[in-house]
């Protein structure tokens, strides 16, 4: 789990006093950017676990992008693929 900034749709909030006066604009919110890497039938039941207990159903509950890896290299032995997980 990583701790960033971002935004999407929501573009922020502003808060602050009433016409212009004292108001201010916060653009970047902060998020948590979660990265797994998981065998391929593992995909699934990830994804799923995960939309289970982040989905709040307001704005900004975030995307899940799913990337092929094509390779795992232990960087101490040289073990690559299954072997180096």
């Amino acid at each position: 789990m990583i701790n960033v900034t971002g935004r999407g749709a929501q573009r922020g909030v502003i808060a602050g006093g009433s016409r212009g006066i004292g108001r201010y604009e916060i653009d970047m919110l902060p998020k948590v950017k979660l990265e797994l890497v998981v065998h391929d039938d593992a995909t699934q039941k990830a994804v799923d676990t995960i939309i289970e207990h982040a989905r709040t159903g307001n704005i900004g509950d975030g995307k899940i992008f799913i990337y092929p890896v094509t390779n795992a290299i232990k960087v101490r032995t040289g073990e690559q693929g299954d072997e180096a997980l």
